[in-house]
């Protein structure tokens, strides 16, 4: 579990984050929305140590990760997988190799078994025969699954995902969305995800912050966001005039 408290972030004059608190439960698919440049982007590398906030509190577990020093930090970070808008996959390697990158950063395992910990990632995110494959030669769904399996290789407790569905087609980002609930409650983890995508806000959003100029203004889950009584979150939630359509037949 991840608790964060009256979290704050500024930069200059401009303030991104005002008093953030949220639970990201563990074994829970936990859900940051909002529009661009709400302070979402922020919030998560608050939370995995690439910015300072300001003020606030983020316990990992009950320990606060702000008031920790280097190496705490350090031990924290191990703990945690990382999925990528992009995938970050790194080209000159094979899928075998980004997923064993971590294992030879931060293990001592022999190279058989972070080759037997690889193929059983890549097994696991139903890419058995990938290994040898570098991204060039897969498909945009198949780099996320990739990178998804690079992301749990250290048995992570906590995975944080930045928009996992960014640039794939609609079944695939269905077929990413079910791996991540999945995984997160297979393996009991903690689960953070930056989405715009409300076919996966309303698939697996077992808990969801909704951000707006920096604050939080709703919480809840996917049961409920349909029928929230919150004008800027139904702005966003129903944007389109397909979803206003939607939207005015449920209200009938």
């Amino acid at each position: 579990m991840i608790e964060v408290r009256n979290l704050n972030k500024s930069f200059g004059e401009k303030h991104i984050l005002k008093d953030f608190s949220f639970v990201f439960e563990k074994g829970k698919s936990n859900l940051i929305i909002g529009e661009s440049g709400t302070g979402k982007s922020v919030l998560i590398k608050c939370m995995v140590g690439l910015v300072q906030p300001d003020n606030g509190e983020i316990l990992y577990n009950g320990e606060d990760f702000v008031s920790m020093d280097y190496a705490a930090q350090k031990n924290i970070r191990q703990d945690i997988g990382m999925l990528f808008q992009g995938s970050a996959l790194y080209d000159s390697m094979t899928s075998e190799e980004n997923v064993k990158f971590p294992l030879s950063m931060f293990t001592e395992m022999s190279e058989a078994e972070k080759r037997d910990r690889a193929q059983f990632c890549l097994e696991r995110v139903n890419l058995p025969q990938a290994g040898k494959l570098f991204p060039a030669e897969l498909s945009g769904g198949m780099k996320k699954r990739v990178a998804i399996a690079r992301a749990i290789a250290m048995k992570p407790q906590y995975l944080f995902c930045d928009e996992p569905n960014s640039g794939l087609d609609p079944r695939t980002s269905i077929l990413i969305d079910d791996l991540i609930k999945e995984i997160t409650e297979e393996y009991q983890m903690t689960t953070v995800v930056i989405t715009h995508d409300m076919n996966s806000v309303l698939e697996i959003g077992d808990r969801i912050a909704f951000l707006h100029k920096g604050k939080k203004i709703w919480e809840g889950t996917r049961h409920e966001i349909l029928r929230a009584d919150n004008e800027e979150l139904s702005k966003f939630v129903y944007a389109t005039k397909f979803l206003q359509q939607f939207r005015d037949r449920l209200n009938a």
